[in-house]
């Protein structure tokens, strides 16, 4: 089956009669809104409740159910229908729970997969499977995404979040579940922003936004720093950098300091947008000393820091200042991504009309032009 906008290859199961990428073009919502998670989601996977799941033991999870959520053994008891004075032998290990059935009940109730008490579930392998697809799925997304080739990241994102998303409305959401289901929104965020118009440019930031709702909740700092950085960069996109810079200035505070170089260059972009001269020229200069430290394979490279230095010094009119950088810094090399070459192009083209140089500037231009031409770039 064939997407009838593009011709891409889509499922033969698939409802939809274009591939995700046209979808989203079009308009219409990638997926279904996903419903409200309920309270069972984070109860089961703050740190505490990990600790008692891990312990095996079922009045461990009963006390900590009741902690969490400030029932009695009374109102557990009802719930489960049982005596509050048999949940009170059962937390203080005076019953030991062994049948299935109970602790199949147990598990339901509580919004439990049942193999977390030590239940035999056929879905167990399932979602074993599922969570190794998943990585290999994501990592497969991001380099294409990164390679240029976004809506290719889109077409292998959107099955496996349709399945997360799914898994998740019925209040199944294992910690590792919830880890991908943060990966898997976020980076399909990322990949729908390399590919939909500007007017569609939206939904991408709500897909990141979707993402950072989970992550502000999952006690994971590298989880919720890589999310507000993307969320960022997407709000920024749309036209709201004082938005992006607040969750930027965050994202690099929760970052290894090792490992801020692409916060940082994703931040003097949006303050240059925000036109606040001071924050750019204190962020661009940490974002410099941060892609000199850091491994080559970084995303924040020279090339980005290039282009969001001359562009910021213009969006904070001071456009001699950039003509000046790009007399004085070597253009990066033709190796870039599309998306990346034309966007510096772009850029040097605005430069360059600063000092009316319009013969060279219209050069830029048309170099831009050619390229998103060539390789369907959408904006």
């Amino acid at each position: 089956m064939r997407c009838e906008g593009c011709e891409a290859t889509i499922g033969r199961w698939s409802p939809l009669s274009l591939c995700p990428a046209c979808h989203a073009v079009a308009g219409a919502p990638l997926l279904p809104a996903p419903r409200r998670f309920g309270s069972s989601v984070w109860l089961w996977n703050s740190s505490n409740a990990q600790a008692a799941l891990s312990s095996g033991s079922l009045s461990a999870v009963l006390r900590a159910y009741r902690a969490a959520t400030g029932v009695s053994q009374r109102q557990l008891g009802e719930v489960l229908g049982y005596d509050p004075t048999y949940i009170s032998m059962i937390e203080t290990g005076r019953r030991d729970v062994t049948d299935i059935a109970t602790r199949l009940r147990v598990a339901r109730h509580l919004g439990l997969p049942p193999h977390t008490l030590g239940v035999t579930d056929p879905d167990n392998a399932d979602v074993a499977a599922m969570l190794q697809f998943g990585e290999s799925t994501l990592r497969l997304a991001t380099l294409a995404r990164q390679s240029g080739h976004g809506t290719e990241a889109v077409n292998e994102l959107w099955p496996l979040v349709a399945r997360l998303e799914a898994r998740a409305a019925h209040g199944l959401v294992e910690r590792d579940v919830l880890t991908l289901l943060i990966r898997a929104r976020a980076e399909l965020g990322v990949s729908l922003g390399y590919i939909l118009p500007e007017e569609r440019l939206v939904t991408a930031a709500r897909w990141t936004g979707r993402a950072l709702l989970l992550a502000e909740r999952a006690e994971d700092p590298r989880l919720l720093a890589h999310t507000l950085r993307v969320h960022g960069n997407e709000l920024r996109k749309v036209g709201h950098p004082a938005a992006a810079v607040v969750r930027l200035q965050r994202a690099a505070e929760l970052t290894q300091e090792t490992l801020r170089g692409p916060a940082l260059v994703q931040l003097a972009r949006a303050a240059g947008e925000l036109g606040d001269p001071q924050l750019f020229d204190q962020t661009i200069t940490r974002a410099r000393q941060a892609v000199e430290t850091e491994p080559p394979d970084v995303v924040a490279s020279s090339y980005a820091l290039h282009e969001v230095h001359l562009r910021g010094l213009i969006r904070t009119d001071r456009g001699r200042l950039a003509a000046t950088l790009l007399d004085l810094s070597p253009t990066p090399g033709a190796l870039l991504p599309p998306q990346w070459q034309a966007i510096l192009q772009a850029t040097v083209g605005e430069v360059l009309l600063t000092r009316n140089d319009h013969r060279d500037a219209q050069t830029a231009f048309e170099r831009a032009v050619t390229v998103a031409q060539v390789h369907r770039l959408p904006h």
